[in-house]
């Protein structure tokens, strides 16, 4: 990791995805989570605001050292929840399958070399039963908006620290092994911003292992 993803895009990724406009997502994904979750893409901590009460402690995989730090504050908001830092990779998490009762991943699967590994941590981690919540940006329905995907994508990733525009996220969760139960996806921001806004929010779960 160089100077630019360590120091830089922390904060560039802090400000984007801490808009005010972001909130509703963020407390409709989190709405239904509880007992112990694990969090992949933790980033600076904007998830804690919206945990419901039900959630007793939140494991964090996270790989940058300026993004923890800078989410210290938020942490000592949280109170009363244990949050941990347990990992750097989200494509490769230690612990035991079925450890979590949630899943909670927002704005990482964009960003992770290979998204396809994290989503099937996320399934191997929760429990039958369990929550899988996903938030992030990413492949637009609309042609045009896809070909200006596709065109801004090579820069993005350079400045963004490998962030990506035209991932599926359904379709990542679906190749992973997980049940989706419902999709909401919308542009976040109208017009020019629209490349960068496609947001689609998932709830998904475990399912049935098949037989051994």
């Amino acid at each position: 990791m160089g100077w630019w993803e360590r120091t830089v895009v922390p904060r560039i990724v802090d400000a984007a995805c801490g808009q005010h406009r972001l909130d509703r997502w963020r407390a409709a994904v989190c709405a239904d989570l509880s007992g112990r979750v694990l969090e992949i893409g933790f980033g600076s901590g904007l998830n804690l605001p919206h945990l419901p009460a039900a959630v007793s402690g939140l494991d964090a995989v996270e790989p940058s050292d300026l993004a923890w730090m800078r989410s210290a504050g938020r942490r000592a908001a949280a109170g009363a929840v244990e949050i941990r830092r347990i990992g750097l990779d989200g494509q490769r998490i230690a612990g035991a399958d079925a450890t979590y009762d949630g899943v909670l991943i927002t704005f990482a699967l964009c960003t992770i070399p290979d998204p396809a590994l994290a989503a099937r941590e996320a399934r191997r981690l929760v429990r039958p039963g369990g929550v899988v919540r996903v938030l992030e940006h990413g492949r637009a329905p609309d042609p045009g908006v896809l070909t200006w995907q596709r065109r801004l994508e090579p820069l993005q990733r350079r400045v963004a620290g490998g962030c990506h525009l035209t991932r599926d996220p359904v379709a990542l969760l679906g190749g992973a092994g997980l049940v989706v139960d419902a999709v909401e996806a919308a542009y976040a921001v109208p017009g020019p911003g629209r490349p960068l806004s496609y947001l689609t929010a998932v709830r998904a779960h475990r399912g049935t292992d098949p037989p051994a």
